[in-house]
């Protein structure tokens, strides 16, 4: 275990924003988790868990430690006829790690492909694409309770898990590491999700009637790479925005006003509403800015077009949000952490 000191994070986060942390350590495993506990850096700094770079937004320095979640491994945990549990290391990446379990027709997170970061912190926000959340397939997440320094187990109810949201994102953040997860994947009898987004225009142009898991991954990996920029071509951290959840009187009234606004029925008070067209319709869609803008295919995606620093990234994100409250009267949450 070595604590590095005064470290660039500029290779560490996927919007390639310049930054350094005061001390830096990659854990490989819990026992030197175990270890860092106990060094006098851990206790007197403040502290944050980075996995895998790719949801978070460095507008300054870190004066504190980062830890690097680098904790690897894949198993089988346990099996029936018809599903099967899988555990991943926090360290793992999430698309080779969802590449792996599609290899061997295991059922479940396919819509999930093509997601940047890693398995750690997927739970903490919740993943979800195309129709499925990893909340429909998470058995268990274990972890480190960082203040008692002991190993915890919490089920898939007690990780609370919301839209884009855990108990590890607010009443445990920085409290509790992510060494693994474990999900329940199908073996058989696994129903597709295909009716979200375009995935069955995809099938159908490819003449394909019964989609295997397979197939139902490579449409999303196609669908994607047709919207969202490549990370290490275009700086960027995917999705900025959190799609709001609003009054079903307010989303009539818009519907009143724009006939084709996406709205996405929750219940008889709610529902939820695309933050990608309300931000396009507010004129963002393809803007740039000195050096960040908004994407030319995907108005949620925010990019860093080179040699920008977080706080320009973030001001074009206030101002995003602030346009889209006056013109609509809903207020957007940023997905991505800022620190």
């Amino acid at each position: 275990m070595v604590i590095q000191e005064n470290i660039s994070l500029q290779p560490f986060n996927t919007f390639g924003i310049p930054a350094t942390a005061r001390y830096l350590v990659r854990i490989t495993s819990q026992a030197e988790l175990e270890q860092v506990i106990q060094h006098p850096v851990y206790r007197n700094n403040r502290r944050f868990i980075l996995g895998g770079g790719s949801n978070v937004l460095f507008t300054k320095n870190f004066d504190g430690l980062v830890m690097k979640v680098e904790i690897m491994g894949k198993s089988l945990v346990e099996e029936t006829t018809e599903s099967i549990l899988v555990t991943a290391g926090a360290g793992e990446p999430w698309h080779p790690f969802v590449m792996s379990c599609v290899e061997q027709s295991l059922g479940g997170i396919e819509n999930l492909s093509l997601i940047p970061g890693t398995v750690g912190a997927a739970p903490i926000q919740n993943i979800g694409a195309y129709g499925v959340e990893l909340k429909q397939v998470i058995a268990y997440v274990d972890g480190i309770d960082l203040d008692a320094g002991v190993s915890r187990r919490f089920t898939r109810d007690e990780c609370q898990f919301e839209y884009r949201d855990s108990v590890f994102k607010h009443t445990l953040k920085e409290k509790f590491l992510i060494s693994s997860i474990t999900l329940r994947l199908m073996k058989k009898n696994h129903p597709m999700v295909t009716h979200y987004g375009a995935i069955k225009e995809v099938l159908n142009e490819k003449k394909i009637d019964h989609p295997t898991i397979r197939d139902v991954s490579n449409a999303v990996i196609a669908i994607r790479r047709s919207k969202l920029p490549d990370p290490t071509l275009l700086g960027n951290a995917g999705s900025f925005f959190k799609n709001p959840v609003v009054d079903v009187n307010l989303a009539r009234s818009i519907q009143d006003k724009y006939p084709s606004a996406p709205v996405y029925p929750i219940d008889n008070q709610f529902v939820k509403m695309a933050a990608g067209w309300l931000i396009e319709q507010c004129g963002w869609k393809g803007k740039k800015i000195g050096r960040v803008g908004v994407h030319d295919q995907q108005a949620l995606v925010l990019v860093n077009f080179g040699g920008a620093n977080g706080e320009e990234i973030h001001q074009l994100a206030t101002e995003i949000q602030q346009s889209v409250l006056q013109k609509f009267g809903i207020t957007l949450m940023m997905e991505v952490n800022i620190l």
